[in-house]
């Protein structure tokens, strides 16, 4: 048995963290760069709601999957804290409102800020921390996941923090967003490639359990690539473009020793986030050099 407070560390799934808080990070040197401008205070905030809600999403998935038998105790990949039993259901439940409690107060000083746009980026993000899971229409088992990560951790994340910080929607943020939606959603798309058998037999309809593990193989490699072909869009980023070719290349080497027939390393899922980082990293070199 393990402690209350690594039960809920667990429950947050902090290996996905970065895909909340890279958008914002991403989306700010952007801004930075086109205006000249930078309001840590409108960051803190707006990163802040990014994290409440990524694991506001974590706890529903969890209580969730472990209710719908899709996580169970002989799960291949982490243990989750429902199925594992360190948290009851109830309290997860809790613990998912309350994020989603703390993200309200963020987004409402936002809207103090940037007025309605606020309300339609915040309304549809707080559902969907549960739809993703849970509702009629629960996206995580209509093979939706990368798609949703996409558009909700990439455009409208992206888009949404260089609105925040410069009250303009500059069409680099539809690119930008675009290129960091693919990365993050390499994190979910490796996560479903490791849990195919636990999510076959539970009726968790991920892509990787509608079309096999090889077409999901060529979207892992393709949603890794397409990022760094992507950077040149960009006028005078060309040093921004060989560290992403570097950090794609370097990722795809890794990936060929790190997927397998029949099941994925546990690495890859640490790999995919730290790659997620190390990409922005890069942005932010380049775009201080030009």
């Amino acid at each position: 048995m393990i402690s209350a407070w690594k039960a809920w560390l667990l429950a947050s799934r902090p290996k996905t963290l970065p895909a909340a808080i890279v958008p914002v990070w991403s989306g700010c040197l952007l801004a930075w760069h086109l205006t000249g401008n930078f309001d840590l205070r409108l960051a803190v905030v707006t990163v802040l709601g990014a994290i409440f809600i990524q694991i506001a999403t974590n706890f529903f998935n969890d209580v969730i999957d472990a209710e719908k038998g899709a996580d169970t105790s002989a799960r291949i990949g982490p243990q989750r804290a429902t199925s594992g039993g360190f948290l009851s259901p109830r309290a997860v439940y809790a613990g998912a409102i309350i994020m989603l409690l703390l993200a309200v107060v963020c987004g409402f000083l936002l809207y103090q800020i940037r007025g309605w746009a606020i309300l339609a980026i915040g309304i549809p993000s707080l559902y969907l921390s549960y739809g993703y899971t849970g509702g009629p229409l629960p996206l995580a088992y209509r093979g939706l996941g990368e798609v949703f990560v996409i558009l909700f951790f990439g455009l409208v994340a992206v888009m949404g923090t260089i609105f925040v910080q410069t009250g303009a929607w500059p069409w680099q943020g539809l690119i930008l967003g675009l290129q960091i939606g693919l990365l993050s959603a390499v994190l979910i798309a490796v996560n479903n490639y490791r849990d195919l058998e636990e999510d076959r037999v539970s009726n968790k309809q991920t892509l990787v359990v509608r079309w096999g593990r090889r077409p999901v193989v060529f979207l892992i490699y393709g949603m890794t690539a397409l990022p760094a072909l992507l950077v040149p869009v960009y006028g005078g980023s060309q040093c921004w473009f060989g560290v992403s070719l570097a950090l794609a290349a370097i990722f795809l080497a890794a990936e060929f020793f790190l997927i397998k027939p029949d099941g994925v390393s546990s690495k890859l899922l640490g790999l995919s986030a730290l790659h997620l980082m190390l990409f922005v990293v890069g942005q932010n070199l380049c775009l201080s050099l030009t």
